[in-house]
């Protein structure tokens, strides 16, 4: 420019998942996902589900494997076994990437071109034309001016780039939107207009998968959750279900609850 019962313990990496025809396609699936550095597990046999259409949140503190678990997602990282499928497409498979739209959370654009030229850039890629107006109003939204369309990305501040980042993002039109910490470096204001633009998505029967570290706005947003602790799902399931389990009245104290509860799962999805 997002846990059910384990189904298999190990899966060819070029081998699709079960299906499950009388089902609705989800827009992702995973299946006792494991991903090691050497002796450490990052991912051990992860499962999870996103359904079409929902706005999804992982949480996790630092290092807990969020960001390994979106990379093997969109293969730019291999994993070691288990296995994921994009809209029923084995992620392998690059036709599996044709509906979706990343951001990752060290977003760093080309340096020497102007905002005008990476968004051409993107689109382009994407196999859009450029549509000045169609800019224009994007930028709008996410409160960005377009005077940065004539500047160059190496002068645009952290919050500037970041908007950059997700207005091309939101340019290309894709079915699920998989965002690393999209809100990092905005301001409260900017926050507001991007949560804003992110609600119009679901709104419009896109599939939101995100993570964040800023547990009020995954309160705000997300109709599903799951909590990543000790490369396994420890919960799975609703904001709600999450402060009722656990007994708090805020999700970031029964956040903290669920992943100091000595290592056993709150919650796992039926």
């Amino acid at each position: 420019m997002g846990s059910v019962s384990p189904i298999v313990t190990h899966m060819a990496q070029d081998q699709a998942p079960p299906s499950h025809a009388t089902e609705p396609v989800a827009a992702l699936r995973l299946w006792q996902l494991k991903k090691r550095y050497g002796r450490h597990a990052v991912l051990d046999g992860v499962d999870l589900e996103v359904a079409g259409g929902a706005s999804f949140g992982l949480l996790g503190l630092n290092g807990a494997g969020k960001t390994t678990l979106i990379k093997c997602l969109l293969d730019l990282c291999d994993h070691d076994a288990g296995a994921i499928a994009v809209y029923g497409v084995p992620a392998r498979e690059p036709r599996a990437r044709a509906r979706l739209a990343y951001l990752p959370e060290q977003f760093v654009p080309p340096h020497y071109l102007m905002g005008r030229e990476f968004l051409a850039l993107m689109l382009a890629l994407a196999g859009k034309r450029y549509d000045a107006a169609r800019v224009a109003a994007r930028l709008a939204q996410l409160e960005l001016d377009t005077a940065v369309l004539e500047r160059r990305v190496r002068t645009l501040s952290k919050g500037m780039t970041q908007k950059l980042g997700l207005a091309a993002v939101l340019l290309v039109e894709r079915d699920l939107y998989v965002l690393d910490e999209p809100m990092s470096g905005l301001d409260p204001a900017s926050r507001i207009a991007v949560k804003s633009a992110l609600r119009e998505l679901v709104a419009e029967g896109r599939t939101l998968f995100f993570t964040s570290h800023v547990l009020a706005d995954v309160e705000e947003l997300c109709a599903a959750i799951a909590v990543l602790d000790g490369g396994r799902i420890r919960f799975h399931g609703t904001p709600g279900e999450l402060c009722e389990r656990t007994g708090e009245a805020h999700l970031e104290r029964a956040f903290l609850r669920c992943i100091r509860h000595d290592g056993q799962p709150v919650a796992r999805a039926a």
